[in-house]
């Protein structure tokens, strides 16, 4: 799987780098090519001599090769290799890349390299867990990188809890599938809508909803990872745009998602209407900050625009339409109904009935239909995995066409 590969296995200081002995065997055994780069505080859990006796090549960690002041080129590195693999990361080395910080060669290296990265973390249960630790992971996945999720069991400090490095076995079968990742959607176009939209009550009010952009985003990473060409049309979001988009557009109203979607919907191959787009706004805006009434206040409503409805009614033969639909009841019928009414190929549906799902989670549960039914049912996972198996039946049926 692996044969022929260049792989740079990044080493940072935790305990797990003892791992790193049997995982660089691994790595050669599968057919790679391993160039190790070792941070300083790394060689106090494993010795460069055995690392660079498995991998047989010299284990990096200087910028400065020798005496005559020749250099570890990191450029010359990152253009190097086909995946670049942290492992053990530390929670430093996280919070660095995520943050850009650059004070030595595997962080140079990072922000040099072209190739995927993956990050697999190791560190005690509470560090792992803290909040700035998960901001800085989701950080780094939102960059376009992978990160292999902690294992659970014993830990060094003596506590029990998620903060083990994956075995060296697992890690080689990520790599796999990694390096695996197939480019379906290579040179196709494609349209994202996500987030939510704000409709304006004053200068300082708005109505909207609790949309984080999250799955529209992970489907928008997805497709760039399969070769996609990518246009990301967002309402406010908190969200890091995606690394590897053609084009990245912030709207906030419904009538200014639409005006940008309409311009880039005759282009695409695929169009998602991942966006929770709200179905009224207000009739008038006022220009001033409306003042507390005693006996309240009215607003007069009027109907947004229907911007997968809209299209869909100019949808080539050449295209697919994918729609997501979010219901508290009837959720099948009223999900099949927004399948025929809109032209969707397919659409996905989202029950807030489910329990760490849809809006603001980062984990979600689907049901996927097609214009025979139920296609597929997920089960609770994270929005990254659930856009790969939407992007996988989207590729069933753009074969199918």
């Amino acid at each position: 799987m692996l044969q022929g590969k260049k792989i740079i296995l990044g080493i940072t200081g935790s305990i797990a780098a003892y791992k790193t002995a049997m995982l660089t065997r691994l790595l050669l055994k599968a057919g790679a090519e391993v160039q190790v780069i070792m941070t300083d505080d790394a060689k106090e859990f494993i010795t460069p001599l055995t690392l660079s006796t498995l991998s047989k090549k010299p284990a990096l960690s200087k910028f400065v090769k020798n005496s005559a002041g020749e250099w570890n080129n990191h450029v010359a590195l990152g253009l190097w290799a086909d995946l670049l693999l942290i492992a053990p990361a530390s929670a430093n080395t996280i919070a660095k890349c995520a943050h850009g910080i650059c004070d030595n060669l595997l962080l140079a290296t990072y922000l040099s390299a072209k190739c995927p990265i993956a990050f697999a973390p190791a560190m005690d249960l509470d560090m792992y867990q803290h909040p700035t630790t998960t901001e800085n992971l989701q950080k780094l996945e939102s960059f376009g990188n992978t990160i292999i999720q902690a294992a659970s069991g014993e830990l060094a400090s003596g506590l029990d809890g998620q903060g083990r490095m994956q075995e060296p076995e697992i890690l080689v079968r990520e790599v796999e599938n990694i390096l695996a990742l197939k480019k379906n959607f290579k040179g196709k176009k494609i349209l994202i809508t996500a987030g939510p939209t704000q409709e304006a009550i004053d200068p300082v009010r708005f109505i909207g909803n609790h949309s984080s952009g999250k799955m529209g985003y992970a489907l928008a990473d997805s497709f760039v990872k399969e070769g996609g060409q990518v246009t990301l049309i967002s309402g406010p979001s908190a969200l890091n745009s995606p690394s590897g988009l053609t084009n990245f557009i912030k709207v906030k109203s419904a009538q200014e998602m639409y005006e940008a979607a309409e311009k880039h919907y005759k282009d695409a191959h695929i169009a998602v209407f991942a966006a929770a787009v709200a179905d009224y706004r207000p009739k008038s805006v006022a220009t001033e900050k409306i003042k507390k009434e005693a006996n309240g206040m009215s607003i007069e409503m009027e109907k947004t625009v229907d911007i997968a409805n809209s299209l869909g009614k100019n949808k080539q033969k050449h295209q697919l339409n994918i729609g997501f639909a979010l219901e508290t009841e009837n959720e099948e019928a009223n999900a099949l109904k927004k399948l025929e009414n809109k032209n969707f190929d397919l659409v996905v549906l989202n029950s807030l009935r489910d329990k760490d799902a849809a809006f603001g989670h980062n984990t979600n549960k689907v049901k996927i239909y097609g214009l025979q039914g139920l296609i597929q049912e997920s089960e609770l996972l994270a929005k990254s995995e659930i856009a790969k198996i939407i992007l996988n039946q989207i590729h069933n049926l753009s074969n199918e066409k």
